[in-house]
């Protein structure tokens, strides 16, 4: 399995587990993150969950690229496993709190876009890889949009892998809400989470979804944009392939 499901007392802890791909999503893994955000709706005991990687190396590194997604031939259609990885989009209204540790890039905004705030390592940094690779960050960076300031998300999504944004700036801007001793995050986060989870429940579902609910229109019109201009951007999958391959060559600055 490479996604673990760990409970203690009103408590769930979805661990991303492929440290040897920095918890990198195949198609299996999607699977099981959709299996495991449905199957906590049904479950009572469950209050709170943490989200987290495994190996601390990495929170999650996106969408793996050994990984073969098949595509319908009319432009009008694009399958994008991604885009069902995370808890709101499988209809769990349940406080999700991220824990993160080491990289978070690209595909990992997907998940980071859906949980209802982040709680980092010192040694955490965040960076969206697209631009550098020829392809449009388009998801990603309507979700980041609406967690950031503008310009620290337009930054991000625009530097690609020039440039990494710190945990302690991360922090500073607001994407990160609590900053801790690398290695500390999912304690903090389980804190937090151990909180939410002695409240009446409904009150605390009601809560998130009404938080929520203020942001879908906005995010129900950047996603109706995304597939257009995924399809309009991004270079040939070839072309992609050898910007890729290249990717160890030069440095990054970390901010």
């Amino acid at each position: 399995m490479s996604v673990r499901l760990e409970k203690e007392e009103g408590v769930a802890v979805v661990v991303l587990d492929r440290p040897a791909r920095l918890n990198a999503i195949d198609l299996e893994t999607a699977g099981q993150l959709r299996a495991a955000w449905a199957g906590l709706r049904f479950d009572d005991s469950v209050r709170a969950v943490v989200l987290t990687g495994s190996g601390g190396q990495a929170f999650c590194t996106g969408i793996d690229r050994d990984a073969v997604v098949e595509q319908p031939s009319s432009p009008y259609m694009q399958d994008d496993p991604l885009l069902t990885v995370g808890p709101k989009a499988n209809d769990l209204w349940k406080p999700v709190i991220a824990a993160v540790e080491g990289m978070a890039c690209g595909g990992a905004f997907y998940l980071l876009g859906e949980c209802e705030f982040l709680v980092a390592g010192e040694g955490a940094c965040f960076f969206d890889p697209h631009t550098s690779y020829g392809m449009v960050s388009a998801y990603e960076s309507v979700l980041m949009a609406a967690r950031m300031p503008f310009g620290e998300a337009a930054r991000m999504m625009l530097m690609g892998t020039a440039e990494r944004l710190s945990a302690r700036r991360a922090h500073e801007i607001g994407l990160v809400s609590e900053l801790t001793e690398e290695g500390g995050a999912l304690d903090a986060a389980l804190a937090c989470a151990r909180v939410l989870a002695g409240y009446p429940p409904a009150a605390v579902q009601g809560t998130v979804r009404a938080l929520w609910a203020g942001r879908e229109a906005v995010r129900a019109q950047g996603f109706a944009q995304a597939p257009h201009l995924v399809a309009l951007g991004n270079l040939p999958a070839e072309r992609q392939a050898e910007l890729f391959a290249r990717r160890g060559r030069g440095g990054f600055r970390v901010r």
